[in-house]
């Protein structure tokens, strides 16, 4: 396998990885061909794997809308994957310019991408971080040189907590993001769940990502609810990705089950 100019020479590219997998279910082209093979082999098992994709980046848009039109002007992105393709910097800077992202993730890929990507924008950075240590960003330097914690903060952590297996606490790891935060900030998230009555494709799904450096734990929306304890969520609750204050101008959407999504205040 040939070795892209772009990819760091400490990067496996043997190893398929979520970040590169959702990049190129996208559209985009920072992937190598394990990336691209995988996510082949899941839309061979479940056809709509893309649409999936597609209704999880549409929520993403419409989340940082909502929360920059209810005065949101800082958003801390855990598990960002690659910032491009109407990323949270460039819904929230086309709302309002003055707004603030910080990217974290912990592919290096992502991250070297990510500068390049944002090397010209003063009101965004990148970096590496891993989202089962929440302390370690959230007292990083860079963290604390771009964003300001005195003020109102929203926490993405969007399709990435089902990569966090329970024996590492993602509840425990949402509890210290919302420590961090001062009141009227907000977590929101999306996250994978089995679909009504088409849980032998989340278990091929399931399957596939074990074999990867990211496997996948799926939850229910009860469990997905209790991520955000200690929050109010918000209406509509934790909904399909696609019910979530859908735009009209979309017209009717074939609802994606699959990936259900919450917002969390901070009271």
């Amino acid at each position: 396998m040939t070795r892209p100019e772009w990819a760091p020479e400490n990067i496996d590219i043997t190893v398929a990885n979520a970040a590169r997998m959702y990049d190129y279910s996208l559209g985009g082209f920072h992937n190598f061909a394990v990336d691209r093979e995988m996510v082949e082999k899941v839309m061979s098992m479940v056809p709509n794997a893309r649409q999936i994709g597609l209704a999880n980046r549409a929520f993403l848009g419409r989340v940082v809308r909502h929360l920059v039109a209810g005065g949101v002007r800082q958003f801390l992105d855990v598990g960002s994957g690659i910032p491009t393709l109407a990323s949270v910097h460039e819904v929230a800077q086309q709302a309002d310019p003055r707004a603030r992202v910080m990217y974290v993730d912990l592919d290096e890929v992502a991250v070297a991408h990510g500068r390049a990507i944002l090397a010209d924008n003063p009101n965004a950075d990148v970096m590496v971080g891993d989202v089962r240590r929440p302390d370690d960003i959230v007292r990083h330097p860079a963290v604390s040189g771009l964003l300001d914690f005195s003020e109102p903060i929203a926490v993405m952590l969007i399709a990435v907590l089902h990569f966090v297996p329970d024996a590492d606490d993602p509840a425990g790891i949402v509890r210290r993001f919302r420590e961090a935060v001062r009141p009227g900030s907000y977590v929101a998230l999306s996250h994978g769940s089995p679909p009504p009555r088409r849980e032998e494709d989340a278990d091929k799904v399931s399957e596939v990502y074990q074999r990867t450096s990211t496997p996948l734990t799926l939850r229910s929306a009860a469990q997905i609810a209790g991520l955000l304890d200690g929050l109010e969520i918000v209406a509509p609750g934790v909904v399909p990705v696609t019910d979530w204050h859908p735009d009209p101008e979309d017209g009717d959407v074939e609802a994606r089950p699959e990936v259900l999504a919450a917002v969390g205040r901070k009271p």
